[in-house]
């Protein structure tokens, strides 16, 4: 179930500044869960006013305790619920009558627990909604703000200590996936700004924290992982939001969502899964996707390091060390990763041969010892690298010297000269050394990892942030509903009529209900044709014999519809016949197959992908959510894996590029118009000609939206 609240992030400072804490089903047992929130608010010094709330009331670890939260003295913000299932929406009016503005539920046994636990999930929604209360959970890990003390969780990475104050925030379905990421953000010597952890979801969900901690001045880069999008308009809400603020979102995705579970009817459905789905809304807005916790941090570490809006601008890198194989190791991993070494100018290579004569000028740069042989050298030979011209980026890769005490002083304090200097030049070291070395590394703004492979892979990760961030937003085309004729659903026929009507280029072509109808038609539009079963109930023509090409004569014809009349009554014997649709032979080109599928989620999606019978084997496509403008659509095509057949590889002639994607922008508009009543499209193949010379759906499948159950 979704929030009510329509703008995501609204509500939420109740949470991470709250004045006033209540912890309701409170215990003096730091060691249980209504124990722990009371214990941990007071071991971090929470300023504002804790109220233990239990039934027996007195104390709770030295704190006056109260029976209710209607007997509070004041209203607190937040109130934390860590009693049983069955007793939360009792507790949950108690805090509507008091006015508290925000509540935790961190109680389990609600919608994860069945359809008891459904309905009982479905009360407490209807008692915040109705009170103006933001609710977080149920079966969720809560709140942590660094920035103000305020904790609602029970969290064991708070076990020891707060984590660091910095400006990392972190938003989690999974509660211990994110205390996790808490702490492993801690162990790379960085800080956290806030945390929530959504669970259920009944309200509150991820939309909700990344659209809060983009309006957050404490928080700088967004960790996020999510199970499952439950509102696409809140996301996407939330991830602009973001982008417009500055604040680079990195996500984890995990799980499946329902349209991934079930095969559609059409090749469009089958190719567009609903992975595909998020990972096309994650690069129109903004957001960068992860595949592992791993990365994730990575790519947060190294995020978290730059002055704000500091992104690379694309992927030249120039790596350097004091050896030459290390050199060749890190080239390899740079090129493996996508990234360009372009040799250093002129200018760069005099200084640094003039700094360290030994010192190889090729890209990477072989530094040899010399390199760190006095700090005034090594900020040279920096600085040097920091004004090149030629590169996006400068890894410098330390092997084990900061363990030397002698080599440790000559980095730190060159580094720290090279960061005064050079404050908006990307510089990211791969080293590994005593915790104490790194984190001074760090607290000047550079990320420090500990593998020539984690470095390139925090590199890789900040170079695909700054390519989201340079494509910019996309403007959403406003499209009315529109109301589409029922028969466009019968056959091919209709539904390329249809189409046709809507700016997609089809063939002439007629329906013949006899064979001697068929020959007068071929002769009319001319010889060589195609014959085609037409038939509501008969999908995939081919398969059953419903298909007869390049037909040079009225005998032809006629033998052929006879034929394709007898293989469907043989093969689909149930099948409904409208007749024989006759058709000119298309000619010679590319084929693509297009197509709309239906996500349940994020509605209409455009796919386009290598057609004809081998699409759902070669698996080459792109989608992304209706409506696409044409530039969209055009950078679809464009990252096909097989894009240079199309454009010309090994003597080819070019196809006509711009006519497919301005067929395909036209398809995604009609979804979108037809969103009520179309479920998917499968145009396969479109027919692409070459340059100028434009496209033609060859085939068409309209499918409907199933009627409500």
């Amino acid at each position: 179930m979704t929030t009510a609240i329509a703008q995501p992030g609204v509500g939420l400072d109740a949470f991470f500044k709250a004045e006033g804490i209540a912890v309701v089903g409170a215990s003096d047992d730091i060691n249980k869960i209504g124990g722990r929130p009371v214990h941990l608010l007071r071991k971090y010094g929470y300023a504002g006013p804790i109220y233990p709330v239990n039934p027996r009331a007195g104390e709770i670890q030295g704190l006056t305790a109260y029976a209710s939260v209607r007997d509070l003295p004041t209203a607190p913000d937040m109130a934390v619920l860590a009693v049983p299932a069955g007793a939360t929406a009792e507790a949950l009016r108690d805090c509507a009558a008091r006015g508290v503005k925000a509540v935790v539920v961190l109680s389990s046994g609600f919608a994860e627990a069945g359809p008891e636990g459904v309905a009982m999930q479905d009360e407490l929604v209807e008692i915040a909604r109705t009170a103006g209360i933001r609710l977080l959970g149920p079966n969720c890990l809560g709140t942590i703000s660094v920035v103000d003390g305020a904790i609602g969780s029970f969290s064991i990475v708070l076990e020891e200590n707060m984590p660091p104050l910095g400006q990392v925030g972190i938003v989690s379905q999974s509660g211990n996936i994110g205390s996790y990421m808490v702490q492993n953000v801690a162990l790379r010597r960085l800080g956290v700004s806030r945390f929530i952890a959504t669970g259920n979801e009944a309200d509150v969900d991820v939309a909700d924290g990344i659209a809060a901690m983009a309006q957050d001045p404490h928080t700088r880069v967004i960790l996020c992982c999510m199970e499952t999008c439950r509102s696409a308009e809140r996301l996407i809400t939330a991830l602009d939001l973001a982008r417009a603020n500055g604040k680079p979102v990195i996500v984890l995705k995990i799980g499946a969502t329902e349209s991934g579970q079930a095969a559609a009817a059409s090749h469009t459905g089958a190719l567009a899964g609903s992975d595909a789905v998020i990972d096309a809304v994650f690069r129109r807005h903004g957001a960068l996707r992860v595949r592992s916790v791993e990365e994730l941090l990575d790519v947060g570490h190294a995020a978290s390091q730059l002055l704000p809006g500091r992104l690379p601008a694309g992927k030249r890198l120039t790596v350097v060390a004091a050896s030459g194989g290390f050199g060749i190791m890190m080239a390899d991993a740079a090129s493996n990763a996508g990234f360009t070494l372009p040799p250093l100018s002129e200018p760069t290579k005099a200084v640094i041969r003039e700094t360290v004569p030994t010192a190889g000028t090729e890209n990477p740069v072989d530094a040899s010892a010399q390199m760190s042989s006095r700090p005034d050298i090594l900020f040279k030979m920096l600085s040097a690298l920091m004004e090149e011209p030629n590169t996006d980026a400068t890894l410098l890769f330390l092997s084990l010297s900061l363990h030397n005490s002698r080599l440790r002083g000559i980095y730190l304090d060159a580094l720290a000269q090279i960061r005064a200097a050079h404050p908006e030049r990307l510089l990211v070291i791969a080293a590994a050394g005593p915790a104490d070395a790194v984190a001074e590394i760090v607290a000047l703004g550079i990320p420090v990892f500990p593998s020539i492979d984690s470095a390139v892979g925090g590199l890789d990760g900040l170079a695909r942030l700054g390519a989201l961030r340079s494509a910019g937003s996309v403007a959403r085309a406003e499209i009315a509903s529109e109301t589409l004729d029922p028969a466009a659903f019968r056959n091919e026929y209709n539904a390329k009529q249809a189409l046709g009507a809507a700016g997609i280029a089809v063939l002439p072509e007629a329906v013949a209900t006899s064979a001697d109808e068929a020959a007068e038609l071929a002769g009319r539009f001319g010889f060589p044709v195609v014959l085609k079963i037409v038939s509501e109930d008969i999908a995939h023509k081919t398969e059953i014999g419903g298909v007869v090409l390049n037909l040079g004569d009225a005998e032809a014809v006629r033998a052929a519809h006879d034929r394709i009349l007898a293989n469907a009554a043989a093969r689909a014997p149930g099948a409904r016949i409208d007749g024989v649709l006759v058709t000119p032979m298309a000619g010679k080109g590319a084929e693509l197959i297009m197509g709309i599928s239906r996500d349940p989620v994020f509605g209409p999606v455009a796919m386009v992908g290598i057609g004809g019978i081998y699409a759902e084997v070669l698996q080459d496509v792109q989608v992304q959510t209706a409506p696409v403008s044409e530039t969209e659509a055009l950078a679809m095509i464009r990252s096909l894996r097989m894009f240079p057949v199309l454009d010309g590889a090994r003597g080819l002639a070019r196809a006509d590029v711009s006519a497919a994607a301005q067929t395909l922008a036209r398809l995604s508009e009609f979804a979108v118009r037809h969103a009520g009543q179309v479920a998917e499209i499968d145009l396969n193949p479109v027919l692409v000609r070459a340059e100028g010379e434009g496209v033609v759906a060859l085939d068409a499948l309209l499918i409907p939206v199933a009627p409500a159950a």
